[in-house]
């Protein structure tokens, strides 16, 4: 204890020294844990994208470019799947509810769903978690259409703004549906998942503007009014994929085996779970070479204080010549400077959490909006803990070798008067 008051003394006479070495540490320490939070975070936020639904089925391909397409809104199905195979797997008495998704249009690079409004209560994502209405109502008109929170944030829309959806990504004019508009009547509170940044119309809705396309071309001389289409059968024919709740998770593997056989077309069912987590370790090199940096920048800073203490030890080389005379024993210095690396490290460690804890509260409200990444101020995790326990270690490490050169230095050493 004695030797933790002379250390705290010492440290406290090269203060300016002292302080610049800490924030070092700190920001070291901050990176280290910014990037695990960020890390685990953005893995249970990207785990919990879609919650709740027990299957998600679509035209035969790839179970992550199936999750991909379906839930995110990355890329384009191989194929459709034909209504008529939607109802049969919809009426299977296994079944409890499905939503269908059809996909294929834009709105200003932009992502358009049609869909039923069955989506806005069944849909859940986190810890089970509903889509709320920041604005609005969903979608009870044919040309209603209900926006994300990312859309009416980035676009400035608001209720009963009037929109135009293209066909396709391209977005150039011949390929908008111009004659039939939307009127926006509903707009999503934030979610932070892929449903922020998606447009939301009815299934009727995405039939009605392409009554009059085929092959995704306009059909020359053929030109169907928006008040003509509502006259129209509005049954699609096929939609992209639809999700599937059941009413007994015990039938899961039977269900998903049925469409996987599923005879009449080629289709695959996937857990979204075991989707997610292949998903996920497609990004296992990103996320480790972060790790790597992180740990890197750690030793960098841990360098730092070695060569403060280093710098340090040579004008203090009378300080330690005096302690030994006044009997303080080889082994009390080597201690002594142990214990200015530990008091160091810890203080370096604290001010790091501390910041860690200020940059959260200040940047989790746009980390959610704009990539969709929950992160929480909850109490460090034990791989935390882990990870400060290991650079305190490795500080005590670094320590070793200015409290070893003090060690060995005899007391004529630091008495002796340099001409």
């Amino acid at each position: 204890m004695r030797l933790l008051v002379l250390a705290f003394k010492s440290m406290r006479q090269r203060r300016y020294a002292v302080a610049l070495t800490v924030l070092t540490i700190a920001l070291s320490v901050l990176l280290l844990l910014g990037v695990d939070r960020l890390r685990r975070q953005a893995h249970s936020s990207f785990a919990s994208t879609v919650s709740g639904t027990d299957l998600i089925v679509g035209a035969r391909s790839g179970p992550v470019n199936l999750l991909l397409y379906a839930i995110f809104h990355v890329g384009d199905a191989t194929s459709n799947v034909s209504w008529q195979s939607y109802q049969e797997i919809a009426a299977l008495p296994e079944v409890a509810w499905t939503v269908p998704i059809s996909l294929g249009d834009s709105h200003r690079g932009f992502r358009v769903m049609g869909t039923t409004t069955a989506f806005f209560d069944r849909y859940r994502y986190g810890a089970g978690n509903r889509l709320g209405f920041a604005e609005g109502a969903p979608f009870g008109d044919l040309y209603d259409a209900v926006i994300g929170a990312q859309v009416a944030r980035r676009l400035h829309y608001r209720l009963g703004q009037s929109i135009v959806i293209a066909h396709g990504f391209g977005g150039m004019r011949q390929m908008l549906h111009a004659d039939k508009p939307f009127r926006v009547v509903g707009i999503l509170a934030p979610t932070g998942t892929p449903v922020d940044g998606t447009v939301m119309v009815s299934l009727a809705g995405i039939e009605a503007i392409h009554v009059d396309w085929r092959s995704g071309m306009r059909l020359p001389g053929m030109q169907i009014s928006a008040a003509q289409a509502r006259t129209m059968n509005l049954t699609p024919t096929s939609i992209t994929a639809f999700m599937v709740g059941l009413k007994s998770r015990l039938a899961t593997f039977a269900v998903q085996r049925a469409v996987n056989d599923y005879t009449a077309e080629p289709l695959l069912a996937i857990l979204p779970g075991v989707a997610l987590d292949q998903l996920w370790n497609l990004v296992g090199a990103a996320e480790n070479t972060l790790r790597a940096v992180s740990a890197m920048v750690v030793l960098v800073g841990l360098c730092g204080m070695l060569t403060a203490l280093l710098t340090m030890l040579d004008e203090r080389r009378r300080e330690m010549a005096i302690l030994r005379a006044v009997g303080a024993p080889a082994h009390a210095v080597f201690l002594l400077l142990l214990s200015e690396s530990a008091l160091l490290a810890i203080a370096g460690i604290v001010l790091g959490v501390a910041l860690l804890y200020a940059m959260l509260a200040v940047v989790r409200g746009v980390v959610q909006e704009r990539l969709g990444i929950m992160l929480t101020l909850s109490p460090p995790a034990p791989g935390e803990w882990l990870l400060m326990g290991a650079v305190l270690v490795m500080a005590l490490l670094a320590g070793c070798l200015p409290a070893w050169i003090a060690y060995r230095r005899s007391l004529a050493d630091g008495l002796r008067m340099r001409l």
